[in-house]
């Protein structure tokens, strides 16, 4: 079932639909992810479970792990940053689904140079966080860093669809935003 959202950022008031995901039996087995094909039944595996704890921002939020804070930023997407358009709906997108909840990451054990655990989150109704944010266009396939067909695919089927950030007629990728005001900041 569907369940519709109304934020309020300043004056303007957002909806935010959230669909649950298609299959995420499914999702998990195409993934590659916690698929062991020993298992009998061929479920994934049973992954660890942690607390998020603060949200940062759409692609990056804190878990309680073994007594510590770990930030963790997610997987094969980029999203706009806070301060661009659909900035606030994806945190807003990942704290509704997260904040105070337990989730389970799916990683290599690979951080990036901030420290940030690199993973892709899966909900307790075991939907994928990385791709429902692709899904929704609040996010982009970080193609600079992943080359997974799948995430290619569900933001091209956003593109088409005109969801959330495809709405706008030239939408300006996270990355070259934070490139352009970097080149702004040091032409000062």
């Amino acid at each position: 079932m569907s369940q519709i959202y109304k934020i309020c950022f300043g004056c303007f008031f957002f909806t935010i639909l959230f669909v649950p995901c298609s299959n995420p039996e499914e999702e998990l087995h195409q993934s590659g992810l916690f698929y062991t094909a020993a298992s009998s039944n061929h479920r994934p595996a049973q992954l660890p479970t942690y607390k998020v704890i603060g949200i940062k921002d759409g692609d990056t939020f804190a878990v309680l792990m073994d007594g510590k804070e770990q930030v963790v930023r997610l997987a094969h997407i980029d999203c706009r940053e806070k301060k661009q358009p659909f900035g606030a709906r994806a945190k807003a997108f990942v704290s509704d689904r997260t904040f105070g909840r337990y989730v389970s990451l799916a990683h290599n054990d690979k951080y990036d140079r901030n420290h940030r655990l690199i993973a892709e989150v899966i909900l307790s109704d075991r939907c994928n966080l990385n791709k429902e944010l692709v899904k929704n266009g609040l996010a982009w396939h970080f193609k600079k860093h992943s080359d997974d067909t799948i995430y290619a695919n569900l933001e091209n089927k956003a593109r088409q669809a005109r969801v959330g950030v495809w709405k706008d007629r030239n939408p300006v990728a996270p990355w070259e935003w934070r490139r352009a005001r970097h080149t702004a900041n040091t032409a000062h």
